[in-house]
């Protein structure tokens, strides 16, 4: 079969080629792959930012495909159905936090930018009618991430007023667009003003440029502060978090693109008894309720740009760039 796979001997340091997968086991399923869609983890695993590389792999997190092949005959019922995959391995009983074994799909294990992957079973789950193709590969990493920061350890509640940070990238638009549909007044940051124009089309109040000195007091003067901040960046940006959530709010970041802060406003954060809260991935549970959710509120993921999987190093470069607007989808 054709994929994508690292290759860090080479200049594009992705390359498109044959791959053999091996028979499978009881309790796999083979899914021919419909559509596939990018995640910051793959162009890092390009740049070698990422940890446990191997080159070889499939790379590659989310996919939405077809169930052609099964390695027993107790999956039967799975042939033929309309799936997407949840890339979330071996979380474990734990809904508080992950296990040490925890892996993601698409490093070290091939994952869904290929004509064919291989899961067990117990990652599939039936795509939403009613979305297409593309929209259902947008949907499993970002969209469990985005519903754990949010609903899990951000707590959000019916009216609350949310900040989303970065808006443009997959797990953010998630974020905005579920704390809308729960009924939050939602408001987001960005560096971009196209991106803020994106995200006020689905229905979010106002936006805010992070590369303006001022946006901090002037979002706390147009808002009194928000309760629930959701963040990728961290580093140096921490300070105007804390500077504009509420006093007893809650901050609660996914990622940390621009590293540690280098000054905390310690005496900020326990005299207004401010959480700040750490968020990764998501347990089955939070899957199989960001699944429920998606589907009672009929969300439509945003899609940036679709790429056909012979031009998958140009997807990557969109990605590198970091000027898209919603998830970067590859068609397989």
């Amino acid at each position: 079969m054709k994929a994508i796979v690292l290759n860090r001997d080479i200049d594009s340091k992705i390359e498109l080629t044959e791959v053999e997968l091996p028979a499978l086991e009881k309790g796999q399923v083979s899914i021919e792959v419909k559509a596939a869609a990018l995640n910051h983890r793959d162009e890092w695993c390009r740049q070698g930012l990422y940890p446990n590389l191997k080159d070889g792999v499939v790379l590659g997190s989310d996919g939405a495909g077809i169930v052609n092949e099964v390695g027993s005959d107790d999956l039967n019922g799975w042939l033929g159905k309309e799936v997407i995959i949840n890339p979330a391995l071996n979380w474990g009983k734990n809904q508080h936090v992950q296990e040490q074994e925890f892996q993601i799909l698409g490093m070290p294990s091939h994952g869904t930018l290929s004509e064919r992957v291989q899961v067990h079973a117990d990652r599939l789950h039936l795509k939403p009618e009613f979305l297409t193709w593309e929209e259902a590969a947008a949907l499993p990493l970002a969209g469990l991430t985005a519903y754990r920061a949010l609903m899990v350890q951000g707590a959000l509640k019916k009216g609350e007023k949310v900040l989303v940070t970065g808006f443009g990238g997959g797990v953010a638009q998630f974020a905005a667009q579920f704390a809308y549909f729960a009924g939050a007044e939602v408001y987001v940051s960005s560096s971009s003003p196209a991106k803020i124009e994106a995200a006020l089309k689905l229905g979010i109040i106002q936006g805010y440029l992070y590369s303006e000195d001022d946006w901090a007091n002037k979002a706390l003067d147009q808002t009194g502060g928000f309760d629930l901040i959701i963040d990728s960046a961290m580093g140096d940006t921490l300070n105007n978090l804390i500077h504009v959530v509420k006093p007893g709010g809650r901050i609660v970041f996914y990622g940390a693109t621009k590293g540690n802060p280098s000054g905390f406003n310690a005496r900020k954060v326990f005299w207004n008894q401010i959480k700040i809260l750490g968020s990764t991935m998501g347990s089955d549970e939070d899957f199989k309720n960001m699944l429920s959710f998606v589907k009672n509120n009929k969300v439509l993921p945003l899609i940036d740009q679709v790429f056909p999987l012979n031009e998958a190093v140009h997807a990557f470069e969109r990605m590198k760039k970091g000027e898209q607007k919603g998830k970067i989808v590859v068609r397989v």
